[in-house]
């Protein structure tokens, strides 16, 4: 059930993501990375985007858990978890772009393991291992940032 003051639905979130990646104009994907990459981008953009605009300030501590799933981003209460999650992100891409690729896909774009090693051409036990250390980095840097 969503928050009465819950002002990002999924569905709003999919439909103004599809909008982002197609528009009015067709676009000639490369192959399924390509598309993947773009959608999470897309919806990256999106969440980002909605919590600044909800006015975020300097985010407080006394959070229990780092939300790592599109639907759990959209419907997060505090927008600066959502800021935070997205300058984590940033930064580990700087040092690990494999794996800010694979966090992208797998947070943003909602893809299952599988699915990552797949549009990124790696295999599953790779994804798992990168997808693990990831999320270990991103937590531990979210939570340093409190």
């Amino acid at each position: 059930m969503e928050r009465p003051d819950h002002t990002l639905q999924a569905t709003a979130l999919v439909h103004e993501a599809y909008l982002k990646l197609v528009g009015e104009r067709d676009v000639p994907w490369a192959n399924r990375a390509h598309f993947f990459a773009a959608a999470a981008d897309a919806m990256r953009r999106i969440l980002v985007d909605h919590a600044r605009a909800r006015g975020a300030a300097k985010r407080g501590g006394g959070r229990e858990r780092t939300p790592l799933s599109v639907v759990d981003l959209a419907t997060f209460s505090e927008p600066q978890e959502v800021l935070a999650l997205d300058d984590a992100i940033s930064r580990l891409e700087k040092d690990e772009p494999d794996a800010a690729a694979v966090v992208r896909l797998r947070v943003f774009a909602g893809l299952t393991g599988d699915q990552t090693a797949l549009a990124l051409g790696m295999s599953p036990r790779q994804v798992d291992r990168v997808w693990a250390y990831a999320r270990a980095w991103l937590v531990r840097e979210v939570d340093k940032d409190a």
